[in-house]
C-alpha cells in the first residue's frame, strides 16, 4: 500500500450472513441457549470474536427491505441510505429493542456520487427505518451492545418484487462500490456485508424448501469463482433454492467489491458456518479478510 493510498479509505473484509427474521426475535426473547437455536448461535461465536478483533470503521451493509421502508407503491432496485441515523422498524409486533443505526452522510454520499457516475442509477434516501434485513446480522455480528461498534451505511435491494437485478449486475455493482470507496480521501477501514438468503421457499407447494447441497455449492463458488457465480440465471435461484433464495444476488455485490476481484490476491477465508433449519431456512455464513 502506497502512502497516497493509506490516506484513502478501503475495504478489508467481507461478510455474509442469513438474516433470517426469527434469529432476531430468538436473541431478543431470551432464547438463544435453547436447544433449537443453540447450535445456530454457537457458529458465529467465532464471528462475534473476529468482529472484535477487527473493528471497522464503518460497515456498508446490503440488505433487502421486507416492505417496511419501502411499499408495493414504490420499491427502487438500489437504494443508499444517506441519513445521520437509522430507527429500527416496527414490523407488525413493535420495533427491535436494538441500538438506533449511526449512518456515515459523507461516505454514503461519495458512494452515491462515484457509483452513479458509473453508469449505476441508485435512489438516494435521506429518511428510513431499517428492518430485520439489516439488524439481524448487525445482532449476529457484534451481539446485544449498547449502540453498535460503527457507522452503518444501509444499501437495500429489491429481491421483493420481480424483476430483482441480475447477479452480473450485483457483482459489477460491487466493483464500482469498491472503486468508490477507495478514492474517498479519508483512511477509513470499510468492511461490506451481504446479506440474505441461502435456500428458503415460504409459501406454495414447495414452501419449507431447503437444498443443502446447492447452498454448499454456491458458497464454494463464492469463494473461489465468483466472477463465474455471477453468470448464474435467476430461474436457477428459484429453482434451486425455492423464491425466496433470490436474496443471494446481494452477496454477488460484497464479493464482487474484494481486492482479487480488482486483480489482488485472493481473499483470507476467516470462517465459514453452515446450519439447518433456522425457521424453515438455510443459514449460510462466511468471512473473507482482503489480503
Amino acid at each position: 500500500m502506497t502512502k497516497q493510498d493509506k490516506q484513502h479509505a478501503h475495504i478489508s473484509a467481507s461478510v455474509y450472513t442469513s438474516h433470517v427474521p426469527a434469529i432476531g426475535a430468538a436473541l431478543d426473547l431470551g432464547k438463544s441457549q435453547d436447544a433449537y437455536w443453540q447450535p445456530l448461535f454457537q457458529g458465529y461465536e467465532p464471528s462475534k470474536q473476529w468482529m472484535k478483533d477487527n473493528k471497522p470503521d464503518v460497515i456498508f451493509l446490503v440488505y433487502n427491505d421486507h416492505a417496511t421502508a419501502f411499499s408495493l407503491e414504490m420499491i427502487p432496485t438500489f437504494a443508499i441510505g444517506c441519513a445521520a441515523e437509522f430507527q429500527p422498524a416496527d414490523e407488525g409486533w413493535g420495533p427491535r429493542p436494538v441500538p438506533v443505526v449511526k449512518g456515515h452522510p459523507e461516505l454514503a454520499a461519495h458512494i452515491a456520487q462515484s457509483v452513479i457516475q458509473q453508469d449505476f442509477d441508485l435512489t438516494i434516501v435521506n429518511k428510513m427505518d431499517v428492518d430485520h434485513g439489516l439488524t439481524v446480522p448487525l445482532s449476529l455480528m457484534c451481539g446485544q451492545p449498547e449502540e453498535w461498534p460503527c457507522p452503518v451505511i444501509p444499501f437495500a435491494v429489491n429481491v421483493v418484487q420481480y424483476p430483482a437485478p441480475s447477479g452480473r449486475r450485483c457483482f459489477e455493482l460491487g466493483k464500482a462500490i469498491r472503486k468508490a470507496v477507495e478514492s474517498f480521501d479519508r483512511p477509513l477501514n470499510v468492511q461490506i456485508w451481504g446479506t440474505g438468503g441461502m435456500s428458503h421457499q415460504l409459501q406454495g407447494a414447495r414452501a419449507g424448501l431447503i437444498n443443502k447441497e446447492f447452498d454448499n455449492a454456491f458458497l464454494d463458488k463464492l469463494i473461489v469463482d465468483p466472477d463465474g457465480l455471477a453468470n448464474m440465471p435467476h430461474i436457477d435461484y428459484v429453482r434451486e433454492a425455492g423464491s425466496e433464495g433470490i436474496e443471494l444476488v446481494m452477496w454477488l455485490i460484497a464479493r464482487g467489491a474484494m481486492s482479487d476481484v480488482a486483480g489482488g490476491e485472493a481473499p483470507k477465508l476467516a470462517h465459514r458456518f453452515y446450519h439447518v433449519p433456522a425457521s424453515n431456512t438455510a443459514v449460510g455464513h462466511l468471512i473473507l479478510e482482503n489480503q
